[in-house]
């Protein structure tokens, strides 16, 4: 990170990966993620890196399948087979108890306290919040049926984070990791 101001920002939203079933043996913040989860979680991290998307600040909501998908997230940009990518690099981590089960006001206004010199930010929370920050943040190019599990969207913040508000923030691509 850089003691300056940056001049293009970019969020990247990620719901996270597909986790067990809840029960009513245990709490659903922490419910695990199942095999394919983990594995789609990787191929998300592949494709951050594939693409140039490797974070400097990751908030993470802090139940068990959030950050079991940042873990795995994190092994698939560091170059793990098969999709080997670019380290970069050690992100903040910040793991976030208010993004659990989250509106999309409160999503964004933990964005909106990330140090102005961060030029990327990945976002991993739950549905429906995730997706209804996306559409917030781009009314006409929000997906209808929002962020499947391992789904990304990455927008493009034109604004200070502290300035991010509604309608700010285009979509510059979309992609639904599968491992």
């Amino acid at each position: 990170m850089t003691d300056t101001p940056v001049d293009e920002r970019t969020l990247v939203l990620l719901r996270h990966a597909k986790a067990e079933q809840p029960t009513a043996d245990g709490p659903d913040a922490e419910r695990p993620l199942v095999a394919r989860g983990r594995a789609d979680a990787a191929a998300a991290g592949a494709w951050l890196a594939r693409h140039g998307l490797l974070p400097e600040v990751v908030l993470c909501s802090a139940a068990l399948r959030t950050r079991q998908t940042w873990h795995d997230v994190e092994m698939g940009m560091t170059g793990s087979a098969p999709e080997s990518g670019p380290a970069g690099p050690v992100p903040v981590v910040r793991y976030e108890p208010d993004a659990y089960e989250a509106h999309p006001e409160d999503l964004l206004t933990l964005v909106k306290r990330v140090e102005p010199t961060v030029a990327t930010v990945l976002l991993i929370a739950h549905n429906p919040g995730i997706s209804l920050l996306s559409e917030l943040l781009d009314p006409l190019h929000a997906d209808p049926a929002g962020l499947r599990t391992s789904g990304l969207v990455v927008h493009r913040v034109p604004v200070p984070w502290a300035a991010l508000a509604g309608g700010a923030a285009g979509v510059g691509a979309r992609h639904t990791a599968r491992g």
